[in-house]
């Protein structure tokens, strides 16, 4: 099968994505809190939590009415449930079904839908805005590239990645789990290729330095 240069592969069946994520919260993978299901320290660590929550308020509120959100991602939710009430629906989305079994019976709002989606896969619920926060470093290049074709039907998107905090060549293929691609040096850009995501307006919401790097959030305008 021919491969281009970004490593993408015409037609290739996607990796178990499913299996490797549901393996994530089966072994704790990402640590463990006082929760059944724990998606790691950039959920829960306070300077990371808190000016993303600021940040994403912020765009929220800003809108004269409030706009539909949709969570690719929502992972345990200790994030979407600080964002809920500033939007007019929300759908929280994750891979993995013990997962939404376990924040359906835990977040209970009339406002909140939670769905089991493969979002590499499957259709994307309607809404004015994606928030994919921390989600595609773990993909491969092809379940991005599936993805990014989808994220078309959205108004706005916010992406946060965790990405090197010096020069890197973006998006460099992996195979998709738990782990990101700062172990090879890079990190996702969706307007480089092969993901060439078209925009109308992009802006740099956030930025916050680790010891791992540099998590970045950026808001895309699509239409």
């Amino acid at each position: 099968m021919n491969t281009d240069k970004k490593g993408i592969k015409p037609n290739k069946i996607p990796w178990p994505t499913k299996k490797a994520m549901q393996q994530v919260y089966e072994m704790n993978l990402w640590g463990s809190g006082t929760e059944d299901f724990y998606s790691g320290e950039g959920s829960h660590k306070p300077e990371i939590v808190k000016p993303y929550i600021e940040t994403l308020t912020t765009f929220l509120t800003s809108f004269e009415n409030p706009i539909s959100v949709c969570d690719l991602g929502c992972g345990d939710f200790n994030i979407g449930k600080e964002l809920v009430s500033y939007t007019k629906n929300y759908v929280a989305v994750d891979i993995v079904p013990e997962l939404i079994t376990y924040n359906k019976k835990k977040f209970k709002s009339k406002n909140v839908e939670f769905q089991c989606l493969d979002i590499a896969v499957d259709d994307l619920p309607v809404a004015d805005c994606a928030i994919l926060r921390q989600v595609l470093q773990h993909l491969s290049n092809t379940e991005v590239l599936q993805i990014t074709r989808k994220l078309m039907q959205y108004t706005y998107v916010i992406v946060t990645e965790h990405l090197p905090n010096k020069k890197f060549v973006a998006n460099i293929d992996i195979i998709s789990g738990q782990g990101t691609r700062l172990k090879m040096k890079s990190g996702i850009k969706l307007q480089e290729s092969p993901f060439n995501l078209k925009t109308v307006k992009s802006k740099e919401l956030l930025r916050v330095v680790d010891q791992h790097g540099v998590i970045v959030t950026t808001a895309y305008k699509l239409s």
